[in-house]
């Protein structure tokens, strides 16, 4: 089922009595969801993801745009008529009620031609178990579940009804670490085994870039960006969406173009080419972990903090006075370990160590506005200073 936002938009009145002015959680959102994809929402709290999702699930009214589920409006329609599986962070299990019984649920509300019998509805309720793989646990309550049996059940409860649309919010909040990796790889199964366009709402880019076909970057109720995952980390259009998506956290530093070169600090670090590479600016210049190369001769210098050794990478770890990071995180392979050592027995007194960059793993930004200067870094430089 495609679904179709237009300009989509919701308002709350203002709790501060000095100001008047709505509170904007969803800022004039279009966006064509396409059929059996799924979606995730992504940005951090606050930023109107739940809200959006709430929206499309009836469970709240929009202040103005428009909901298509295909060709119908569905915006003023009540969620029990939206043909919508909604699944909480909370589960929201009946407790007295066993697991057969709280997957049946939603299906002994259902009237006129859609009403079902009790085997049509043990059927169905048999089913969704298999598709979550929790047949075994029909007879048990939700208490003598673990945290992750419990999830699946509210999942099953929801594809119960075969629904237009799979709604999922924050769904994998209350796992830990180990579990959320399991739980989210089983919905990203369920949902290409059924084929049900769904939307995933997450605070956390890893879980939405790992499972969804599209991202949606989301801050202050406003899009930042709208694009496959990948697509949007090695291509972010702003430096918020930069800074949101990575682990560890991108690099930013305070740079400057002059004469076609990138500095940052009195290192002169890339060669660039592009329509804006000739004009002298202040900028952000933002370098993914995985994007510095430990050379002798790097044109980066930077003091060494210390090095965190993470089984297949080494972080190397250390300082720059041009750095808007505690700390900058450079992420290179183990093999590599003994050329570290080398690096630093080289320079004992300084602990220095020096980078190259990868042009690819670069972005400059506009310092006002932060959104993308897109200029080519073509050349590692060697060395240069101002």
């Amino acid at each position: 089922m495609e679904v179709k936002l237009q300009n989509l938009t919701k308002k709350f009145p203002s709790r501060d009595k000095k100001k008047q002015e709505d509170v904007v959680a969803v800022n004039d959102f279009t966006f064509t969801i396409p059929d059996g994809k799924l979606i995730g929402l992504l940005g951090p709290s606050g930023c109107g993801k739940s809200t959006t999702l709430n929206l499309i699930s009836g469970l709240q009214k929009p202040t103005g745009g428009r909901i298509f589920f295909g060709s119908d409006d569905v915006t003023t329609l009540p969620p029990e008529k939206r043909g919508i599986g909604l699944v909480f962070q909370n589960y929201a299990l009946y407790p007295h009620l066993t697991v057969r019984q709280n997957i049946q649920f939603p299906l002994g509300n259902l009237k006129g031609k859609n009403k079902l019998s009790k085997q049509e509805m043990l059927d169905r309720a048999v089913s969704a178990a298999k598709l979550v793989q929790i047949e075994e646990l029909m007879d048990r309550k939700p208490g003598e579940l673990s945290g992750g049996q419990q999830q699946r059940v509210a999942i099953a409860r929801a594809l119960v009804k075969m629904p237009r649309v799979l709604l999922l919010d924050e769904p994998l909040s209350n796992l830990d670490a180990r579990l959320r990796i399991q739980t989210r790889e089983e919905i990203r199964r369920i949902q290409r085994e059924t084929g049900i366009t769904t939307i995933f709402v997450t605070h956390d880019q890893e879980e939405a870039m790992s499972i969804s076909d599209m991202i949606v970057v989301m801050k202050e109720g406003i899009v930042q960006q709208i694009g496959r995952p990948q697509q949007v980390y090695d291509s972010p259009a702003n430096l918020f969406v930069a800074k949101f998506l990575g682990t560890p956290p991108i690099n930013v530093f305070q740079g400057k173009v002059r004469k076609g070169m990138l500095y940052i600090g009195e290192d002169a670090v890339l060669k660039l080419q592009g329509a804006d590479s000739g004009e002298d600016r202040e900028v952000y210049a933002a370098v993914r972990p995985e994007g510095f190369l430990l050379q002798e001769e790097g044109p980066l210098h930077c003091e060494l903090s210390g090095i965190e050794v993470m089984g297949r990478d080494i972080s190397v770890v250390s300082k720059n006075s041009a750095s808007e990071n505690p700390a900058i995180r450079a992420i290179i392979g183990a093999e590599n370990g003994i050329h570290v050592e080398r690096m630093l027995s080289a320079h004992p007194e300084k602990r220095t160590v020096r980078f190259a960059l990868m042009p690819h793993k670069v972005f400059l930004f506009d310092k006002e506005t932060e959104e993308r200067i897109f200029v080519n870094p073509t050349e590692q430089m060697n060395g240069g200073r101002l």
